[in-house]
């Protein structure tokens, strides 16, 4: 069952969505103003929030967004506004805001908005480090490190060993290798996968009492740092 808050000064507006939601199966709270909306949001789990723009005694909603945000709390917003210009708009999302729906609306349309920041916020975040022992990787900022010490990797050997870390603690065949680092859909009969394997284990085992970087003769490679009966990665 999701749950949602409306923060909306408007009665009949906040009761109309409300009612929509509850038709569905949500649990909703209501509050028509921008203290108790705060308390509210900080205090509870809440799958969106919905809030309007312009609440009484001057209270700015994007004032609200912005001491949630203040506070850490990023749970999804949608903000509600009769305030259609484009800046308007801008002003929302860099506040903070998941999206902006201007007023008048359909319900079926906000219905859907919220399904998908739902959905958004349920996806598990992308990978961003991966860690085998003590050698880390970052696909943000694309670097690597072994033990602290930082590795100075080309390009090439950058994919090849994000592609041995996601498939750690299995064996890679050199297939896969060459389709998924090098784009071939062919074998080049070169040793190209060799070469790079080779100065790889150069960069990440040399000077370590561990090796992590092992071949499986007749089937391919892997990364571990327990090589003993590795399965074929899939």
């Amino acid at each position: 069952m999701y749950r949602f808050l409306i923060i909306e000064d408007d009665a009949l507006n906040a009761s109309y969505i409300a009612d929509g939601l509850r038709q569905q199966g949500a649990q909703v709270s209501v509050c028509g103003d921008g203290v108790q909306g705060i308390a509210l949001a900080v205090g509870e789990h809440w799958d969106v929030i919905i809030l309007d723009r312009m609440l009484p005694d001057d209270f700015d909603g994007l004032q609200i967004l912005q001491t949630l945000r203040a506070l850490g709390k990023t749970t999804p917003v949608l903000v509600l506004s009769a305030l259609t210009a484009t800046d308007e708009r801008v002003r929302g999302l860099k506040a903070g805001c998941d999206d902006y729906l201007s007023k008048p609306f359909a319900f079926s349309e906000l219905s859907a908005r919220l399904e998908a920041l739902v959905r958004r916020a349920q996806t598990p975040a992308p990978t961003r480090e991966m860690k085998v022992a003590d050698l880390r990787l970052n696909l943000m900022t694309r670097s690597a490190e072994r033990a602290g010490v930082p590795l100075a990797l080309q390009p090439r050997e950058f994919r090849l060993l994000a592609f041995l870390m996601q498939h750690a603690n299995q064996i890679v065949t050199r297939t896969m290798l060459l389709e998924s680092v090098w784009d071939y859909r062919f074998d080049p009969q070169t040793n190209v996968i060799d070469v790079h394997i080779s100065r790889l284990r150069g960069k990440v085992d040399k000077g370590h009492d561990a090796p992590l970087i092992h071949t499986i003769r007749g089937v391919g490679y892997s990364l571990s740092d327990q090589p003993q009966h590795l399965p074929v990665a899939s």
